[in-house]
């Protein structure tokens, strides 16, 4: 299993220049990819963004969006501004697309939050059509553009999955839990005749030099979850047993690469996690 790292792009009172050198340093580490987060309504910068200036410091390491709220683009847009960052990164992007589950990024973004898994399920065939026509931006480095992750935990999500996308990422919680929504998509990828096997891609919550702060932020940033947040923030890994045991649990299960995403704005913490991954 690969083991990549989120960008702090996502907690707020973050140095700009932080993404910068969090980049450069996450790639000297060895991580596989370096993961971003969607927000609207929220201190956070824009995720493509946030991944084409990380793709101008680097050179091996994948950029992904883990996910970005597909519905809140414009279909037209993305698929140009994922061409051009695929270009600019000489082919290292992968691009999840999720609904996501606030309803303030909807309102604040003037879109239907009721209408957000149909708009999802045409923009990921819309996106694709879009790369290999060619009329729009750049052509992607691949035929057929980027890599395209779905996430989500419902029959829809899954069913995206296995007839528009190259494979699932998996939004959190114990392995077990991945392990199920992992078999469904596989069941799906089967159903529809999919030849070969989804990509599995997963992401965890980490913070080695706060607990405190790790709590504070997940109930922060998952604060429309209402008592759920607490389950949250209470699964963030902060110490490197925890984070150990983790790794090695979604390993058995089959995953293919997990994001630890970061909840400490402290570039330290990329040395401490490099430290326990490369054991």
């Amino acid at each position: 299993m690969r083991v990549g790292i989120g960008l702090p792009s996502a907690i707020p009172g973050r140095d700009p220049r932080l993404l910068i050198d969090w980049a450069r340093q996450a790639e000297e580490a060895g991580f596989t990819s370096l993961g971003v987060i969607d927000r609207v309504t929220y201190d956070s910068s824009e995720p493509l963004v946030a991944l084409a200036a990380a793709a101008a410091v680097t050179s091996r390491i994948r950029l992904v969006s883990m996910v970005i709220i597909g519905p809140l683009h414009n279909s037209v847009l993305l698929a140009r501004q994922a061409a051009s960052l695929d270009a600019l990164s000489e082919g290292r992007l992968t691009l999840g697309l999720g609904v996501g589950a606030r309803r303030e990024d909807y309102e604040a973004a003037g879109v239907d939050y009721r209408r957000r898994g149909h708009i999802l399920t045409q923009q990921l065939a819309r996106i694709r059509d879009h790369w290999e026509d060619g009329r729009v931006g750049p052509l992607p480095v691949s035929a057929g553009g980027p890599d395209l992750l779905v996430g989500g935990a419902s029959p829809a999500a899954f069913l995206r999955a296995a007839r528009l996308a190259d494979g699932y990422v998996h939004g959190g919680g114990p392995a077990r839990s991945f392990a199920g929504a992992a078999t469904k998509v596989k069941a799906a990828w089967e159903d529809v005749g999919r030849p070969g096997s989804p990509q599995l891609w997963a992401q965890a919550y980490f913070g080695l030099s706060d607990a405190e702060a790790v709590n504070s932020y997940l109930l922060d940033y998952y604060r429309f979850a209402g008592p759920f947040a607490q389950r949250i923030a209470d699964a963030g890994l902060t110490t490197a047993t925890q984070l150990t045991n983790f790794i090695r649990a979604y390993e058995e299960v089959g995953c293919d690469e997990l994001v630890l995403l970061p909840t400490i704005a402290e570039l330290s913490e990329v040395e401490r996690l490099a430290s326990i991954v490369n054991r």
